[in-house]
């Protein structure tokens, strides 16, 4: 199996030493799947993040993607994510073997992300209505990590840059703790969030209409789950922070929400990418920390109003 070294490479540079096992082993865990499920094995997606995604065919010819990562805490959560989802607003789940970290799920055909979409007030619509179609209370004997629970990624900030020199200010790691603690404690009602919910991980098949994919599986207040979307595809724009801002005024108009909850989440979340993306030594973590910049300048302003 050819696996392009970049790919290689961030699964080491994010894994460390069990990255480097596992694709050792992703020769055989990919042949075991094949003939445990009895599948007709394709060629990867072209966009690999952090797991290795292949096309393939159940024997009756019906197309389905074979889901391969790290086998982890994280690996198991998304399955069990998957599994309360149930293939309502979200693929389906079909088989699992989280020991070899192996999924396989429902192809949505054709798969069109909703990165495609060229009208941004109709994109924000269609994410709208997977994030209303995914939200699901808390299960009974959930395992799912918290949104505090994510948010200790700060406090790993901290330890690495003790004296406050790091690239990030340090006024806005305490700002991130502050809300993050704020908002958790006044929530209406904690649910289980998707926690990666964007452009990318909405996909359209033409049966069932908008779904999303590679749940995360975090408990939080819901208006954390809103963030990603709003900073994907965003510094690339034209008039990027009004684009922004807009994403923010239909958001909020469409769902009647608060929006200083809103925007003091998502400084708190843009903050906290900007510190795994850190810690995951990707280049793009300044990006996170723009947007959360002008989250907090936006909130500033509706303050000043």
């Amino acid at each position: 199996m050819n696996i392009p070294e970049w790919f290689q490479k961030r699964m080491v540079d994010v894994f460390g030493e069990a990255g480097k096992v596992w694709l050792t082993k992703l020769d055989s865990t990919i042949h075991f799947c094949e003939k445990e499920w009895k599948l007709q094995i394709g060629e990867p997606v072209s966009n690999l993040s952090y797991n290795y995604v292949l096309h393939a065919k159940e024997p009756n010819g019906t197309p389905v993607m074979l889901k391969l990562g790290v086998p982890s805490f994280d690996f198991s959560n998304e399955i069990n994510t998957l599994n309360v989802y149930g293939g309502k607003g979200c693929a389906r789940l079909l088989k699992a073997d989280a020991e070899r970290g192996a999924m396989l799920l429902e192809k949505l055909v054709p798969g069109t992300m909703l990165s495609e979409e060229k009208d941004e007030k109709a994109a924000v619509h269609q994410f709208l209505e997977v994030w209303s179609a995914i939200r699901r209370p808390v299960p009974a004997e959930c395992k799912s990590p918290t949104i505090l629970d994510w948010a200790s990624g700060l406090g790993r900030y901290n330890s690495m840059h003790p004296n406050g020199d790091g690239p990030i200010d340090s006024r806005y790691i305490e700002m991130a703790q502050a809300y993050f603690a704020e908002l958790t404690e006044s929530t209406i009602g904690m649910e289980l969030l998707h926690g990666d919910l964007h452009h990318e991980n909405i996909l359209y098949d033409e049966e069932k209409g908008w779904l999303a994919i590679d749940p995360k599986g975090v408990v939080g207040d819901p208006y954390f789950d809103l963030i990603s979307f709003m900073t994907n595809h965003l510094l690339k724009k034209e008039n990027p922070k009004r684009l922004l801002s807009q994403r923010v005024e239909w958001i909020s108009e469409c769902l009647s929400l608060d929006r200083n909850r809103l925007l003091k989440a998502a400084v708190a979340m843009g903050i906290l990418s900007a510190c795994w993306g850190i810690e995951d030594h990707d280049p793009d973590w300044q990006q996170a920390y723009t947007c959360a910049k002008w989250f907090k300048e936006i909130l500033i302003e509706d303050e000043g109003k």
